[in-house]
């Protein structure tokens, strides 16, 4: 298995890559969405939620529309990568723009 700050990591890089070249749903609900619609190539949620249970549903959705989700350590972050003058619980990146080599690594990792 690979390392899993290293995961972060990239995670964090691919969303900063999308955000200036592709595109990103940003917060819970606009992520949600992607996923639903099957639009999400990325999901990327912050561990520090609270509660929890706010980003609980991206693990099986995710899983059963097979789109990779990676966990960061902060919505602090994730706010930052994406842009975002404050934290934000989750991102979804829909169109990954330089990111797409990033993406393809994180899962090559996750899949280990």
């Amino acid at each position: 298995m690979a390392d899993e700050k290293e995961i972060m990591e990239l995670a964090l890089d691919a969303v900063e890559k999308a955000r200036k070249t592709g595109k990103l749903k940003k917060g819970v609900n606009e992520a949600i969405k992607a996923v639903e619609k099957g639009a999400a190539k990325l999901v990327v949620i912050a561990k520090d939620v609270n509660p929890p249970e706010i980003v609980m549903p991206f693990k099986p959705l995710c899983s059963e529309k097979k789109i990779p989700l990676v966990t960061v350590a902060t919505k602090e972050e994730l706010g930052a990568s994406a842009g975002l003058g404050v934290g934000t619980s989750a991102v979804a990146i829909v169109q990954e723009g330089d990111a797409k080599d990033t993406i393809k690594r994180i899962v090559e990792l996750t899949k280990e």
